[in-house]
């Protein structure tokens, strides 16, 4: 895993937190397509290009007034990352603040996100990305 592929994913998190989507669309390449695992939400989907990552902001922001991702875990996967992380959240309507683990396989092509693929645990991600667990 390069150091600027950790770093690309940094800033791409960072720029999710910020809830900043045009910053977000500015790391990210215009063919970007990330997935959702059923496991991770009521509403599994797949999201490309930038109507796609509008589209995952705003079910966001439907059902909650604050988000945040943390990074817990790195595996390097050769042309892709695994990242284990934590989900911070508080509800809009009800308050009730939320957290959840998951994990990613993050693929950065000439220093721009070109995909995500989200999963339970780090487990699941590093074994989609062909590690052992």
């Amino acid at each position: 895993m390069s150091r600027e592929s950790v770093e690309v994913v940094r800033e791409a998190i960072a720029a999710f937190n910020s809830g900043d989507v045009d910053r977000v669309l500015a790391i990210v390449r215009p063919d970007f397509e990330g997935s959702v695992a059923p496991e991770l939400s009521a509403e599994p989907d797949t999201y490309r290009g930038s109507d796609g990552i509008r589209r995952y902001f705003a079910s966001f922001r439907e059902a909650f007034e604050q988000i945040s991702f943390e990074i817990e875990d790195l595996a390097d996967a050769g042309d892709s990352i695994v990242i284990g992380m934590r989900m911070s959240a508080l509800g809009k309507l009800t308050k009730i603040r939320v957290e959840q683990r998951n994990a990613g396989v993050w693929t950065v092509v000439d220093g721009k996100v070109a995909r995500v693929d989200t999963y339970a645990t780090f487990d699941d991600a590093r074994a989609a990305a062909g590690l052992a667990p």
